[in-house]
């Protein structure tokens, strides 16, 4: 036999070796489809996207997820350039980036049902009360760490300020960090009075003493689609079914939380496996306490138009939407 054809023949028998293991062998592990999900921060309150991943339930569907945090508003940006799949954040911070685009964010499922955010004071200066007038009067004159700006923790803090009468920056001052765990360290060096924050951020600043529990909490709303998963209309359009697989695996999620919290401590501490137990324990605490997950992956229509209040009232956003176009309940639906 030449040496080409015994070249030709060895090169066939390497491809077809590639093509067996390309097609599972005994693991599977090759049919995974991969996809990425942009994050603004890692963050506890992302339980159910982390729980869906270590228990599984992603796999089941024939998906491997990847979570990438990306900083500074990048959690949109990735979705509008293709880097990522999806994100995880609210509707109002994808209709921002859906203004005079042809292939809008839409929001698909519902993950945290609740405006994950909370008012800590520096010291041991609360408010007297938690009425509008002595809230009014408390934080007149007061610096608060509020997070970056644009971003949904900075919009709230700017919406209760305007809903109490008063001018962000003028009556009330903002320090407006990029990075969200800045907050404590600000309060901390008397940079600001007050933090706002989620958890393990508050129980971080209790364990310092630099503050005590919180004096606000915006969960108060009631519900709030403060962060869901969302993607490009074209891949609704091109797509659906892995769309439906996603959201297949996340209502799975919800679900095994909402009911089972060992199993949540268990995903927590996979996840953050440098912060203590006691820190864990106070933010699934809280969590449960303020009913933070959806239960059920649905958006409605009432709940989306409290976030876009908030960003039409504080002026970030100007103009007109409509529900239909920044959610997309049709995957939740067709689980029912």
């Amino acid at each position: 036999m030449g040496k080409a054809r015994l070249f030709g023949v060895f090169f066939l028998a390497v491809l077809l070796g590639m093509l067996a293991g390309c097609s599972g062998g005994g693991s599977g592990e090759g049919k995974l489809k991969k996809i990425t999900i942009a994050e603004p921060v890692h963050l506890t309150g992302y339980l159910p996207l982390y729980a869906a991943i270590h228990e599984g339930y992603f796999e089941e569907e024939g998906l491997d997820v990847e979570v990438v945090t990306a900083t500074g508003g990048a959690h949109v940006t990735t979705v509008v350039s293709g880097d990522a799949w999806g994100n995880i954040a609210g509707p109002d911070s994808n209709a921002l980036a859906n203004i005079d685009s042809n292939d809008p964010i839409v929001s698909v499922v519902n993950v945290v049902n609740r405006a994950n955010v909370y008012l800590m004071a520096g010291g041991d200066t609360p408010p007297a009360g938690a009425s509008e007038e002595e809230l009014a009067a408390y934080l007149e004159g007061k610096t608060i760490a509020a997070g970056r700006y644009g971003g949904s923790p900075n919009l709230l803090t700017r919406y209760l300020i305007m809903e109490l009468g008063m001018e962000p920056g003028k009556d009330v001052l903002l320090e407006e960090p990029a990075d969200a765990s800045a907050v404590v360290s600000l309060v901390e060096n008397g940079q600001a009075d007050i933090a706002n924050g989620a958890e393990p951020q508050i129980y971080d600043g209790i364990e310092k003493g630099v503050w005590n529990e919180p004096f606000y909490g915006f969960p108060s709303l009631g519900d709030y689609p403060y962060s869901v998963i969302s993607v490009k209309q074209s891949t609704i359009d091109e797509d659906p079914e892995t769309v439906q697989k996603f959201v297949n695996a996340i209502t799975k999620a919800l679900k095994a939380v909402d009911e089972d919290e060992e199993l949540a401590m268990g995903v927590l501490k996979k996840e953050f496996p440098t912060t203590d137990e006691a820190s864990l324990q106070a933010s699934l605490d809280r969590a449960y306490a303020d009913e933070l997950w959806s239960k059920d992956g649905y958006i409605t229509e009432e709940a989306t138009d409290k976030t876009m209040d908030v960003v039409t009232k504080t002026g970030v956003y100007k103009g007109d939407y409509q529900y239909e176009e920044l959610v997309n309940m049709e995957f939740v639906e067709s689980l029912e």
